[in-house]
């Protein structure tokens, strides 16, 4: 074998390590949040409910305590992006894993309400912003790594695998609690059973422990390291984070709205029971997952603002149809099944180039820090807040298409930002 034939045969090996290695902890995460969603109703009564309050009240501080975790976010994208940025994406990333492997588990063990009293939503919200914290230096590195690793043309299909993992994580979530809503009665559910998704995040995170430690350091932040260090322009990086979060926004807003929040709005607001709610949450996020990959092969042949733009622009038209669909008495199953895995499938759109688009806005000095403080930032605002908005303006207002205005602003907004995309980012070597 020629020393030209190893070295290729290297790079692949590399690449793939650093593909699985980056996704295996975005699936972890993404399964831990996707599973507190699924179950915000058995956690309001385990955690919320007191004699004093109604459901709808122990709902709305459910998703408080699922904001919180999303502002701490920012922050822990802040302090292990800079680490990431100063001593590696590699030591970085296992740091984060171990944290966020150790606070999933920590739910799993909780005293409920009725063990230890109003101890037990403060303990809840303590470990929720743990979460935040290793959830924030989760992505930045997480897409470092892929894109960084990826070559110049596969940066969309590379960064997809992020976007894929997200869905899968959600996928794997929703469907374990959908076993556990058939296979248990529902005392046993409220009792013991929502504790075993977050128990198993022990034995997951071990394997992305074991891959992230024979993960390389990427090209990208070797080359640097070996150069004079000048530190990024933070004007620039400021700027581009804002412009960032403006084009994320219906991402993160339409994202957690139909894939994450739907179960409780189906239940609370359209009375469905919680099976039916799981099961549209799959058909959901199967769609997600479908158009994903295809989604970022498309935009490293056509670029990001066609893709991005559809996506954005289909949530703005369909989502008030989608929404009257669902709300129809006289809609079969079958229409409505096909309803919530169209709005998957258009977020999959916005999703699947995202993750490139991103670390193409960044310089190799500032990427770390820079798309994980976007990415968190929008997910802080508009995907954390999403469920208590929701439910809070339903229960003001009375009006059960809430959600679908939700999405509709924050995509036109998005819509605007995408357009600005310069058409030849995806062709375009990464900055140093």
């Amino acid at each position: 074998m020629s020393s030209t034939s190893g070295t290729a045969t290297l790079d692949v090996r590399r690449h793939r390590r650093s593909l699985v290695a980056g996704t295996v902890g975005n699936f972890v995460e993404w399964y831990e949040f996707g599973a507190y969603g699924f179950f915000a109703t058995v956690i309001a009564a385990n955690f919320f409910s007191s004699t004093s309050t109604s459901d709808a009240e122990s709902l709305i501080k459910t998703y408080a305590s699922f904001a919180l975790a999303f502002f701490f976010r920012p922050i822990g994208a802040a302090v292990f992006g800079r680490v990431g940025d100063r001593i590696g994406r590699r030591p970085t990333l296992i740091l984060v894993l171990l944290l966020m492997t150790f606070s999933t588990t920590l739910i799993g063990l909780l005293p409920t309400y009725a063990t230890v009293g109003a101890a037990a939503p403060w303990l809840l919200t303590l470990v929720r912003a743990m979460q935040g914290l290793s959830a924030g230096g989760e992505f930045g590195g997480a897409v470092a790594i892929m894109t960084e690793f990826a070559p110049r043309n596969k940066r969309g299909l590379y960064g997809a695998w992020q976007s894929l993992t997200v869905a899968f994580g959600l996928l794997v979530g929703a469907g374990l609690a959908a076993i556990l809503a058939t296979v248990l009665s529902t005392e046993a559910l409220k009792d013991w059973g929502w504790r075993v998704p977050f128990l198993l995040a022990l034995p997951l995170g071990l394997v992305a422990l074991w891959l992230r430690l024979r993960l390389d350091e990427t090209p990208n932040f070797s080359r640097i390291q070996e150069q004079e260090r000048q530190p990024a322009d933070k004007v620039e990086v400021a700027k581009a984070i804002a412009l960032g979060i403006g084009r994320l926004m219906g991402w993160s807003a339409a994202g957690y709205t139909f894939l994450v929040v739907m179960p409780s709005y189906l239940q609370a607001t359209l009375n469905a029971t919680f099976q039916q709610a799981l099961v549209a949450t799959v058909l959901a996020n199967f769609g997600f997952a479908v158009s994903i990959m295809p989604a970022g092969w498309i935009s490293d042949r056509i670029g990001r603002r066609p893709v991005m733009v559809t996506g954005a622009a289909l949530v703005v038209v369909l989502a008030f149809p989608l929404m009257n669909l669902l709300q129809d008495k006289e809609s079969s199953n079958a229409a409505k099944g096909f309803a919530v895995f169209v709005a998957g499938l258009v977020v999959g759109l916005m999703a699947g180039p995202g993750p490139a688009m991103l670390a193409e806005m960044f310089p190799t000095r500032a990427r770390y820090t820079g798309l994980g403080l976007a990415y968190s930032l929008s997910n802080a605002v508009f995907s954390g807040c999403a469920g208590l908005i929701i439910t809070e303006l339903i229960k003001r207002t009375k009006n059960i298409d809430i959600p679908a205005w939700y999405v509709v602003v924050t995509c036109a907004v998005s819509v605007i930002a995408l357009l600005t995309l310069r058409g030849d980012d995806h062709r375009r070597e990464l900055r140093d």
